[in-house]
């Protein structure tokens, strides 16, 4: 009886020194192999991250400087240098805030208020001056003294919002001769004591100087009932 040998080929297997295996195609289209390695995010996307945050965190920054803000002003902010704005803010009010953020930021937080008539001043570099008192005239000319010592005639106001109305360059006279509370408060008081034609005489005065004249009357009649 004969003994027929099957032979095989050695390159049909793999051999033990080189065990690797070549995989074909999967015909399954449902079925997919998977990397163990998680992907790390990119720096592009961190830095997205990060730049995002910082968006949002200006925004709300502004709104909230916003809070019991009287009057918002812009200030042409190019070519100041760094030392320069860290000098006006050490000249400034402690009932004032300077900041410096994107226009885009700032009209996003102020879109849909009363600040939104600030929209002329969304174009250049600015810094945004936040008044939280309403002696306007005396927040406003500490900016005024600098930028004279300074020689910064090219860094002027570039617009403001007072009481829901827009002030543009031209019209801040208007707002740095406003008489002081002190001063309004003796008119009001001189004129409720007075005659008539008086008291006449300062009803047609502007509304706001009207209102703080009744706060101070009233105030004057809670001081004398305290006596």
């Amino acid at each position: 009886m004969e003994t027929s040998l099957l032979s095989f080929s050695s390159s049909k297997f793999p051999s033990p020194s080189n065990p690797t295996l070549s995989l074909k195609p999967n015909p399954n289209p449902f079925f997919h192999f998977r990397s163990s390695k998680r992907t790390k995010p990119s720096p592009t996307h961190i830095r997205a991250a990060i730049s995002r945050t910082k968006k949002e965190e200006t925004v709300e920054t502004v709104k909230t400087n916003l809070d019991n803000c009287f009057l918002l002003a812009a200030i042409k902010y190019q070519g100041l240098t760094v030392k320069q704005f860290q000098d006006l803010r050490r000249t400034l009010p402690e009932n004032t805030k300077l900041l410096v953020a994107k226009n885009t930021l700032v009209y996003k937080a102020i879109e849909g208020t009363k600040w939104e008539a600030l929209k002329p001043c969304m174009k250049g570099m600015n810094a945004w001056l936040f008044v939280h008192s309403e002696e306007i005239p005396a927040a406003i000319k500490p900016y005024r003294n600098f930028q004279k010592e300074k020689k910064l005639e090219e860094n002027d106001f570039t617009g403001a919002v007072f009481e829901g109305k827009f002030y543009g360059p031209g019209d801040f006279k208007a707002l740095e001769s406003m008489p002081t509370r002190a001063e309004i408060y003796a008119k009001i008081l001189g004129a409720l004591q007075g005659p008539s034609i008086g008291l006449v005489s300062t009803l047609q005065a502007p509304a706001r100087d009207v209102v703080m004249v009744l706060k101070a009357y009233v105030k004057k009649l809670e001081d004398e009932s305290g006596q």
